[in-house]
């Protein structure tokens, strides 16, 4: 297709409709361009991803959001990052921070020389060694610094939030930025005969949507990029069981952590997701080893104050569209792929997407060249996380049909490489399109308690030890001078 862009309709609002939506109104602001969204209030939204990971910042910064401004529209609180609970033992929790573990001794990682001292003995842990782990635990909060003489406070943050006011800000921002709303169902998708391109969409009121580009966020139906193109869908259930989710809300009993917690259940995992006015949570599961009303019971009997919602049960099958961009049809967010939310990527992958699309948008143009190449790095995206995903069930340390199931269970050979490179050598193997770094692999590595076979033990070992032992002391220090979370969101939103 080689005619230009000059009209772009997205199909269905929510959290994906409007942040594509914002997105575009802000970065083809003065080109002419007309942006157009429909959606329909008698549809509802999945509207539970209330955690994001610090990607998050990128996205506000390209359409100058403020973050006070933000937080008060949203009853936003900090995310330094998620807590594991009884996922590599009954008893035994730990913490995958937005952060690396120390500096760096002797020209080698943090984490390769603290591994190397603890085959030789040494006692500390290496959460000691992460100042964002640190504060989590203590319940504080603090800007980071990027200083180049303070690199142990070098660590990095997400939220939590309200989807559904997340949805309602963004749509206000759009909408000021000259985004049209059409409120109404969709009828029928046309197509041009001549090319198989969407062509218009006809609204149950008889009214006809013409555009150029057509960007699919009609969730997990995929009206667009499914259903009239026929895009087919990958299914990954066979590598990540879960395939239902309850999701409740409650009212908050204490101040709100500054951390997501995922706590292991008989069959899955639970999430606690605290705001400033309320707390989410839900239960995600394989039905295979659960029945939904005794994962319904199990979810309730771990909650923490008064009910504000029903249990609201979701069903998904986890995977990706086989194409994410066909044609003239770009899909963002549930309508390209589900993966579990248990690292919060959910929102990201919308994030993501969108930028894939603009990056690959050149001159406002389809080229199918282009539309191949976002092709294949979405593919690559969803497969790393997946992958990611899919080692914290192998390293899981619990008992149980469900959980030993997928202990042993075969797993893609991207991530049963990784495993093994690590296992021999303590290396961290980085392949296109991470969306998690080497720290995030080495908190598994250390959270599941899976060492290395070996590694070159320090040259100057007791020197090493106490540089060590002077990072713990500093981080200690600067846990101490920080305020409570709750403290430093009154100071954000007084």
């Amino acid at each position: 297709m080689t005619k230009p862009i000059r009209k772009i309709l997205i199909v269905g609002g929510g959290t994906a409709g409007w942040m594509a939506a914002a997105f575009l109104a802000r970065w083809i602001a003065k080109t002419g361009i007309e942006v157009t969204l429909v959606e329909s209030e008698q549809i509802g939204t999945i509207g539970v991803g209330e955690a994001t990971v610090p990607g998050i910042h990128q996205f506000m910064r390209d359409l100058g959001i403020n973050e006070t401004e933000f937080i008060k529209a949203t009853n936003a609180t900090f995310k330094l990052g998620i807590e594991f609970e009884g996922w590599a033992s009954p008893d035994k929790h730990f913490f995958h921070p937005f952060a690396g573990y120390g500096v760096q001794i002797e020209e080698r990682p943090f984490y390769q020389t603290w591994w190397s001292a603890k085959q030789q003995g040494y006692q500390e842990g290496l959460e000691s060694f992460c100042l964002c782990t640190q504060l989590a635990r203590r319940g504080k909060f603090a800007q980071p610094s990027f200083d180049e003489d303070s690199r142990l406070a070098w660590y990095n943050y997400a939220y939590h939030f309200d989807a559904s006011l997340f949805a309602k800000y963004l749509r206000q921002f759009a909408e000021k930025l000259g985004v049209t709303r059409v409120e109404g169902k969709v009828s029928q998708i046309n197509l041009d005969e001549s090319n198989g391109f969407i062509k218009s969409v006809q609204m149950e009121s008889g009214q006809l949507l013409e555009a150029d580009l057509f960007v699919d966020c009609t969730g997990m139906p995929a009206l667009l990029i499914n259903k009239t193109l026929g895009v087919e869908y990958e299914d990954w259930s066979h590598w990540l069981l879960s395939d239902s989710a309850l999701a409740v809300q409650t009212k908050s009993v204490v101040a709100p952590d500054p951390f997501t917690r995922s706590s292991a259940r008989s069959a899955g995992w639970q999430w606690h997701i605290p705001l400033q006015h309320r707390v989410g949570n839900g239960y995600v599961y394989s039905s295979q080893f659960i029945a939904h009303e005794q994962a319904r019971e199990e979810l309730v009997a771990n909650l923490r104050g008064e009910l504000v919602t029903e249990p609201r049960l979701i069903r998904f099958t986890t995977g990706m569209r086989k194409d994410f961009w066909h044609k003239n049809c770009v899909a963002i967010g549930l309508s390209s792929g589900f993966l579990e939310p248990l690292e919060s990527t959910s929102i990201s992958l919308i994030q993501t997407g969108i930028s894939k699309m603009a990056a690959f948008l050149v001159n406002f143009v389809l080229d199918e060249k282009l539309v191949a190449e976002a092709n294949r790095l979405n593919r690559l995206e969803y497969e790393r996380i997946r992958d990611f995903i899919i080692l914290h069930y192998k390293l899981n340390g619990r008992s149980g049909a469900y959980w030993e199931h997928v202990r042993t269970m075969g797993i893609p050979a991207t991530l049963a490489g990784k495993i093994e490179i690590f296992k021999a050598s303590g290396g961290i193997q980085m392949l296109e399109q991470e969306s998690f770094r080497e720290d995030s692999w080495v908190s598994m590595y250390s959270g599941f308690g899976v060492d290395p076979a070996g590694l070159a033990p320090s040259d100057n070992n007791p020197r090493a030890r106490q540089l060590m032992d002077s990072m713990k002391r500093a981080i200690l220090k600067g846990c101490d001078i920080a305020c409570s979370h709750d403290e430093f969101l009154r100071t954000v939103t007084p």
